[in-house]
């Protein structure tokens, strides 16, 4: 976990409440990863199909800006301000 976060939840949380909540997901995170690995193994090729339809389909707003990149340097200048402010 980032240092910044880190920082952020032990000021929420008490010692012991934060260990609780790591115990809690160490164990639940594979469990969660094994159920998804069955549900994605389950699926057949129509329903992957219709999944991308669904996702293809997404209507966007009428004035919703054309973009010229992928946002990621944006992105990563949010990344920076965080780390700033940490």
């Amino acid at each position: 976990m980032p240092a910044c976060v880190t920082r952020r939840y032990k000021r929420r949380m008490s010692t012991d409440l934060l260990r609780k909540w790591v115990e809690t997901w160490t164990r639940a995170g594979p469990e969660l990863d094994a159920i998804r690995r069955r549900e994605l193994e389950a699926l057949t090729d129509d329903d992957i199909r219709q999944i991308v339809q669904n996702l293809m389909s997404v209507p966007l707003p009428p004035d919703l800006p054309m973009r010229l990149d992928s946002g990621l340097v944006e992105q990563q200048r949010w990344f920076a301000r965080l780390r700033e402010s940490s």
